[in-house]
């Protein structure tokens, strides 16, 4: 997708990070964009976005939550999901079309792709209880909700004991409420997995949290609108969840990455075995660090979610403001985790920058003089003049490896002023 012409020879630059994956120019799919607010980072996402989308690539907005998409989304005729009380549910524990492909695929493949289905329930449920409770969940809660998520995965083989105890169809997904009836009524295996009824007691209360209070009509039932694979683009927009808090938001992305991902390991297994098309994904992931500070632990989540983007032929894109933004999460180890999306991104996309930020990106990535020079004079202070942009908007270095980055001047052509504002809100 042509993104600019760059800016010391006027030659125009092309990105698109699965191309280059393919090219043997980079060595994963993955993209990290840092700069100021007012730099053009969501415009940059924005021509990527309707770029790839116009040449096949099924677009993935995992949690808009401003939102900053849904026009773009609506103009390029894809599907917008609105999450919040009232509006769309998303159950944290559906895998999607994967519990629904497990049937169609060989016996080897299916188990492999059921635990994956278990462990990627067990995880976000424990990210879920850490986010509610702001600690974390012990292990032996964890052999509790283990069993638990076991249980009902086994629905098929457990017919009577399962069904009658639910009373849920069998090509149901299993939500929360679920898991609380057999942590309340279930059978022995579950209910005397721990040692101290106190500990069940604790883990329901938790879980009950994720159901009632503010969260209330957002996670506690089946995901009401599923995701459409045959869109050009879908945004999940969570923007209603930001005024009940941070923490609702952490929980609405969280869920948001955990059903996308599920979404698109279905796709991939089915495809690799000629049960439906090849797709190639992009996943854009904006305000990142408002998912990850809510709770201790839930980097090592989000890490799980988003490691495995190259084998399922997605590309990422992560957006914050600042590493700064990666160490306002609650521990050292939590920090050094978060670090660790910004290091394993093959493509890092620095917009206006200063130069203490530039200190920082200096020890992980490698920038000459010249380079530094050039993304601080970006950021430089605005004049009080009105109707000046920001200084810097437009212009993004794009590094890979150790060597010299591509320095890109973007100018916004055609409708895209209009569609890729994000100033609406604040305009007379």
């Amino acid at each position: 997708m042509p993104i600019g012409r760059h800016l010391l020879w006027g030659e125009t630059c092309c990105l698109d990070p699965l191309e280059w994956l393919r090219a043997g120019l980079v060595t994963n799919p993955g993209m990290f964009l840092l700069g100021q607010p007012g730099a053009g980072k969501s415009a940059l996402a924005k021509r990527l976005i309707t770029g790839m989308a116009g040449f096949g690539t099924r677009v993935l907005i995992l949690g808009d939550t401003k939102p900053d998409y849904t026009r773009l989304v609506h103009r390029l005729g894809g599907q917008v999901i609105r999450v919040g009380r009232g509006l769309d549910r998303i159950n944290p524990l559906d895998s999607g079309p994967l519990g629904a492909a497990l049937a169609r695929l060989p016996q080897r493949e299916a188990e492999r792709l059921r635990l994956e289905v278990r462990g990627r329930r067990l995880a976000l449920l424990l990210a879920l209880g850490t986010l509610v409770r702001g600690g974390r969940i012990s292990n032996a809660e964890e052999v509790l909700l283990g069993r638990a998520v076991d249980l009902l995965g086994r629905a098929v083989d457990l017919l009577g004991r399962a069904v009658d105890l639910l009373d849920a169809r069998l090509d149901r997904q299993p939500t929360i409420p679920d898991v609380l009836t057999v942590l309340r009524e279930g059978p022995d295996e579950v209910r005397l997995s721990v040692s101290h009824d106190e500990q069940a007691a604790d883990l329901v209360a938790t879980l009950t949290l994720l159901c009632d209070g503010s969260l209330r009509g957002v996670l506690d039932g089946p995901t009401s609108t599923p995701i459409d694979l045959d869109a050009p683009a879908v945004s999940v927009d969570i923007s209603q969840t930001a005024a009940a808090g941070d923490q609702l938001v952490a929980i609405a992305m969280l869920c948001t990455w955990a059903y996308t991902f599920a979404v698109v390991d279905a796709s991939a297994a089915l495809a690799a075995h000629d049960l439906a098309p090849r797709r190639q994904f992009f996943g854009v992931m904006d305000e990142l660090w408002r998912a990850l500070r809510g709770a201790p632990g839930l980097v090592d989540h989000a890490d799980a979610l988003t490691r495995l983007s190259r084998p399922l032929g997605m590309g990422t894109l992560m957006i914050t403001h600042s590493l700064d933004d990666l160490d306002a999460l609650p521990t050292d180890e939590d920090r050094a985790k978060a670090r660790g999306f910004f290091e394993r991104a093959a493509i890092k996309i620095l917009a206006a920058l200063p130069g203490r930020e530039l200190d920082r990106i200096s020890t992980v990535v490698r920038l000459s003089a010249a380079e530094r020079a050039l993304v601080s004079s970006w950021a430089a202070p605005e004049a009080l003049i009105p109707g000046r942009s920001h200084p810097g908007r437009g212009r993004y270095l794009i590094k890979t490896g150790e060597g010299p980055g591509l320095p890109v001047g973007m100018r916004l052509v055609g409708d895209e002023p209009d569609l890729f504002d994000t100033d609406t809100a604040v305009r007379p």
